[in-house]
């Protein structure tokens, strides 16, 4: 059998980029300015945030399909 399950959740995806962003920001050797760390997290997270959008529908709908026939669970893109 197979069905679809959709996820909502608004804060999760946003505040897991930019945790992960920040971490890779502070890791990053010469941005000691903090107006240059700010811009480059701000660019950053906004095209991961693009790159998640293949499937998450506006940034906080999840759609998976599991089949339990298989036992598995696949993320549906937008």
């Amino acid at each position: 059998m197979k069905f679809k399950v959709t996820m909502k959740d608004p804060d999760t995806l946003y505040d897991a980029i930019g945790e992960a962003v920040e971490q890779a920001v502070s890791d990053t050797i010469g941005v000691d300015d903090n107006d240059e760390r700010e811009a480059l997290i701000k660019v950053r997270v906004d095209k991961v945030k693009k790159i998640c959008g293949k499937w998450f529908e506006y940034g906080e709908y999840l759609t998976v399909e599991i089949d339990t026939d298989a036992e598995t669970c696949t993320v549906v893109p937008v």
